[in-house]
């Protein structure tokens, strides 16, 4: 786990934005970490269903625990702690049998739901197996990807996202290169609506008050039910301010967007605490091809660097992987200079601390769902101004 260092107030006496102590709260992600706690209260995509043959494991690091994740027999997927609970050889190496998984060292098996099954070396009279358990996690196949949920039971629902559930268009997965840097970067990036103009629009290295960004009167940041509401005002045909522009961060790692037909869903998983996944579910209205299969075609996406190192600044994706990465590992967030245009940043981060505490006291954090009558399909009023819009999906 990646500490970060003490700051002191500067020469002024003013305090860092975030101490040392509340820059790990909301950052870090391990086992008994504040937002580790958070973040295992939620279904996570960790990988590519169709990655995994028949019979095949994958080693996988989430949220700081090392995991393998396998398919057996019919199609059946297992999640489990990749430390064999007799002598912690890795189950990588383990063999599939059924829906089972057995340790390539002393042939000790498991359920998916880590019950030991066999222990090949004890007594045929022994119940020394029914008293181990092998920590695992339960696993669903939504949108050709993978999800699991690692918290607390009983399991809340996988919600029913409508990039996931609709049936009236075709579905594909972007998969993007894993971050070099902590979950939180990419998500306030989220909430942070005003780099658009400047990092990926026709202003790069001009005012950020130039032509792209002064059509925009105002932002606003929401909270609602699911997440935080971002809003962009402008002027319409008639010279007054109207929204222009909203879409959701889906708390607490989730991004969603549209343009056109073409709707989106990005998620921003922690490996651990300087790393992260980036997954993107895309549907597009239109002709149906199967989109409720399991079956999703899947791109992935190229390195976001050149060869001699360097970022291509010549994307969008690539201009927002240079900004989150380049802010180091876990950002020093002792050492920003908050002004009045990133309030969504300040929304968000006490929107992480008021959920914290909510975990904290034994409830359950915003947007969990337990009740299926509320999980038949869930959808965001989302607007989108192309026009006006420079770089989708940020």
């Amino acid at each position: 786990m990646e500490r970060i260092a003490e700051q002191q107030p500067d020469k002024k006496g003013k305090p860092p934005m975030l101490s040392k102590k509340e820059n790990e709260k909301l950052a870090l992600v391990g086992p008994g970490t504040p937002a580790g706690k958070l973040l295992r209260r939620y279904w996570h995509p960790i990988a590519v269903a169709a990655e995994l043959k028949e019979k095949s494991v994958k080693r996988l690091r989430i949220l700081g625990e090392d995991l393998v994740l396998y398919r057996g027999e019919e199609g059946s997927y297992g999640l489990i702690v990749e430390r064999c609970a007799h002598r912690g050889a890795s189950l990588a190496y383990g063999s599939i049998e059924g829906c089972n998984i057995r340790c390539p060292y002393h042939g000790w098996l498991y359920s998916p739901a880590g019950k030991c099954l066999e222990q090949p070396a004890e007594p045929s009279h022994s119940t020394y197996k029914n008293r181990v358990m092998q920590t695992a996690y339960p696993v669903q196949v939504v949108a050709g990807l993978v999800f699991t949920y690692m918290g607390p039971r009983p399991v809340p629902l996988l919600p029913s996202y409508d990039v996931f559930t609709r049936t009236d268009g075709s579905r594909h997965v972007v998969v993007w290169p894993q971050l070099n840097c902590n979950w939180l970067q990419p998500m306030e990036n989220s909430v942070d609506p005003t780099h658009v103009h400047y990092l990926h629009g026709a202003g790069r290295g001009k005012p950020v008050h130039g032509d792209g960004n002064a059509e925009i009167k105002k932002y606003e940041f929401e909270p609602f039910e699911y997440g935080i509401m971002k809003k962009r005002f402008a002027l319409n045909g008639n010279g007054k301010v109207e929204v222009v522009n909203q879409h959701p961060l889906v708390f607490p790692n989730m991004l969603r967007q549209h343009h056109g037909l073409e709707h989106y869903l990005q998620y921003r998983v922690p490996v651990d605490d300087t790393h992260t996944l980036f997954f993107e579910i895309y549907f597009l209205e239109g002709k149906a091809d199967g989109a409720g299969s399991t079956e999703v075609p899947v791109e992935y996406a190229p390195s976001a660097m050149k060869e001699d190192g360097s970022y291509r600044m010549d994307r969008v994706w690539t201009q927002d992987y240079m900004a989150w990465e380049t802010a180091g590992a876990i950002f020093d967030r002792s050492q920003e200079h908050l002004a009045s245009a990133d309030r969504g940043i300040l929304v968000f981060r006490k929107m992480l601390k008021e959920q914290i505490d909510r975990v904290s006291k034994g409830k359950d954090p915003m947007g969990v769902i337990r009740d299926p009558a509320r999980n038949r399909l869930i959808a965001f009023n989302t607007i989108t101004d192309s026009k006006r819009e420079v770089g989708k999906g940020r």
